[in-house]
């Protein structure tokens, strides 16, 4: 059941993204080249409708009527629709942030809350409502813009979303969590049926449509899937399926906390504009950023089903990973480099 919805899914997608295209140049939701970004011509930017309707479908098609459905699917609705405004008339930040805050609550009155984590030794550490309800959320919101955050060359956010897609999916079929298994196929067959005309050189974006409805629907997945079900630090085992783009979100705000700007300013720090001025090319960028991405997904795989020294040694090795990234990249500045200073004969800076 759970691999016939992922290609229905998959058939859907593809079927009608062409369709939305159109319908998005004749309503005029298109995204005009400007500095900051990388594209030369007038996209289309409202293909994440095509995920969506393939999605909904799905869900209505293949999930087993459940308590957590309703309160799902309204949250996406909500989304969708800020999603659906932003790419035609663009929203301010606080509208947008509104409206995530709102499809968050709804889940977190529906049910879907981060109640309790595990640690080693199967203990579990219990959440009262002062803590899920507010964790929840900062969840959801925070993931969901971490997505919105890396959608930036072709590609990249339904790439990177696939490799999440399938990483809870897999994890809950081991798992025997088939509503979450069916779930993350049914919206991964959605993205990979897009991403057929979204890889470079793309021929419509999915636009923050797209992006906040994959945000949003991978953070619930994890809050109903893994937060509940995993074996060992059932709080790190979600972080690290999305390191990259949460690592990519964690230091544009230490970015801007040291410059003292907004949350909301733009600017061309991003993990995909630093490769890009490594020297590798558009498509070289986006195939670096899957490995690594797949690299963290088969991470938290291991990590999951490690003894606790291994998980120890796992996240030592992704801590070391991630300096490295950061310093070769320049994430945080030019300025920040001090082991790969250090490599290269100079003495760190104080």
């Amino acid at each position: 059941m759970e691999y016939l919805a992922l290609v229905v899914c998959f058939i859907v997608s593809l079927i009608i993204t062409p369709f939305i295209k159109k319908l998005a140049i004749t309503i005029g939701a298109v995204d005009q080249p400007n500095a900051r970004k990388i594209h030369k011509n007038v996209m289309p930017r409202l293909g994440g409708l095509a995920i969506i309707i393939s999605s909904m479908l799905g869900m209505v098609l293949f999930l087993p009527d459940t308590s957590v459905i309703l309160p799902i699917m309204i949250g996406a609705v909500i989304i969708t629709c800020i999603g659906v405004l932003d790419d035609v008339i663009e929203l301010s930040a606080k509208f947008k942030l509104s409206g995530q805050l709102l499809a968050a609550i709804v889940c977190v009155v529906g049910g879907i809350q981060i109640e309790f984590i595990t640690i080693p030794f199967g203990e579990k550490i219990e959440f009262g409502y002062l803590v899920a309800v507010p964790l929840t959320i900062i969840w959801i919101v925070g993931v969901t813009n971490a997505i919105n955050l890396i959608d930036g060359l072709d590609g990249l956010a339904a790439g990177v979303s696939s490799i999440a897609l399938l990483t809870i999916s897999g994890m809950a079929i081991s798992m025997g969590s088939m509503f979450i298994a069916i779930l993350g196929l049914v919206v991964l067959g959605s993205t990979l049926g897009f991403l057929f005309y979204n890889f470079h050189p793309a021929k419509i974006f999915m636009g923050d449509t797209g992006a906040l409805f994959l945000g949003y629907m991978i953070s619930v997945m994890a809050v109903v899937g893994l937060f509940k079900n995993v074996a060992l630090f059932s709080l790190i085992v979600p972080i690290i399926i999305l390191g990259v783009p949460l690592l990519d979100t964690t230091f544009a705000i230490i970015r801007r906390a040291l410059k003292r700007q907004p949350l909301a300013t733009a600017d061309k720090f991003h993990l995909h504009h630093c490769l890009l001025k490594l020297g590798y090319t558009h498509r070289q960028t986006v195939i670096l950023i899957y490995a690594m991405s797949s690299y963290f997904g088969i991470a938290a795989i291991i990590f999951n089903r490690a003894t606790l020294w291994g998980s120890s040694l796992i996240i030592v090795g992704l801590l070391i990973t991630i300096e490295l990234i950061v310093e070769v990249t320049g994430l945080i500045g030019e300025n920040y480099r001090p082991v790969l200073r250090f490599m290269q004969g100079a003495k760190p800076k104080k």
